[in-house]
């Protein structure tokens, strides 16, 4: 299943809340298993709205516009291309200049963690030394201002006569913070055939199950491809995982037709899906060399192990 870009509101104001969308899911906020995948599609800031998530936590990935989020612990600029994560009850508010889209991955069962690196050693993938926390931030207003909750898949609105972002120092590890996606470093196959999509993997909320997941982020940032006697895009195949793939920017060299920035695709568990037939008649008849590929572009991928549900009047999404 294929999204073209989801629409921007231009007629009217809408902030971050009121434009975000539910797309998929699986499993139950009530009993705290399972996760979901939004999208949200604005034009203006939230102003004197803070909202928290008391489901989960939410990976946010901007694809159009910056978003500049005050949280409880202070703020943060999330830039295309970059990610931020607010755990679950964290206030927060988002920001935005001008027409603004992108992805929220949500999961219920624990928090995002890095993946256990195995054979790769101490280094490589997404390192800890690049993930930044905000320093603390507060002010000392009295407002009207709505905290907008969200619980058991529902908002719930109430008001109170401060800003909820009065917290004037904080110490410890529960903390929202961002990350750069250019900051990535690598692994991939030097001699032959492929790495499976887990070596892209960046953030993780394992499962119960060793080796699988309640949700992995995973991207495909530019990279060299240099495998010999080898397909080189991702082939034909079906997997135990259902995947929602999103473009950040650029051109996926898998599907550089019809998959947009902006838009999405979906691949069910156990469904066969593979590149479009442009890009395997090239890379079938293409003398192998050392390529850089995916320059300019970003692509990425929340994957699970559970099979999603489409939420009601996804397919109308635009």
């Amino acid at each position: 299943m294929r999204w073209k870009p989801f629409d921007i509101p231009s007629s009217s104001n809408v902030d971050w809340v009121d434009g975000l969308r539910t797309v998929a899911g699986a499993g139950d906020s009530k009993s705290r298993h399972g996760m979901a995948v939004h999208v949200y599609t604005c034009n203006s800031p939230m102003g004197d709205r803070a909202m928290y998530n008391a489901d989960g936590d939410f990976l946010i990935v901007p694809q159009q516009g910056s978003l500049k989020i005050t949280t409880e612990f202070g703020r943060m600029l999330v830039n295309p291309n970059e990610i931020c994560i607010i755990q679950q009850g964290i206030r927060f508010k988002v920001d935005v200049e001008g027409p603004s889209r992108g992805y929220v991955l949500e999961v219920y069962d624990d928090h995002f963690v890095l993946p256990n690196l195995g054979p790769i050693g101490a280094n490589g993938l997404a390192n800890p030394r690049d993930f930044l926390t905000p320093t603390a931030w507060f002010e000392d207003r009295r407002t009207s201002f709505d905290i907008i909750s969200k619980y058991q898949g529902c908002l719930f609105s109430a008001r109170q006569d401060h800003s909820p972002f009065d917290v004037v120092a904080w110490h410890g590890n529960y903390a929202p913070y961002k990350y750069d996606l250019a900051n990535f470093c690598v692994i991939n196959s030097v001699s032959f055939d492929h790495c499976d999509p887990p070596i892209f993997t960046v953030l993780t909320c394992p499962s119960r199950k060793p080796g699988t997941a309640i949700a992995d982020f995973v991207i495909f940032p530019p990279r060299w491809s240099v495998a010999e006697n080898t397909f080189r895009p991702p082939y034909y195949h079906r997997n135990c995982m259902s995947e929602f793939m999103g473009l950040i920017l650029g051109k996926y060299e898998a599907k550089e037709e019809g998959f947009c920035a902006g838009g999405a695709t979906l691949h069910s568990m156990m469904t066969p899906h593979g590149p479009d037939a442009k890009c395997f008649q090239d890379w079938t008849n293409m003398e192998l060399g050392p390529i850089k590929v995916a320059e300019g572009t970003q692509a990425f991928m929340f994957e699970t192990s559970l099979s999603w549900l489409l939420r009601s009047g996804a397919g109308d999404l635009q």
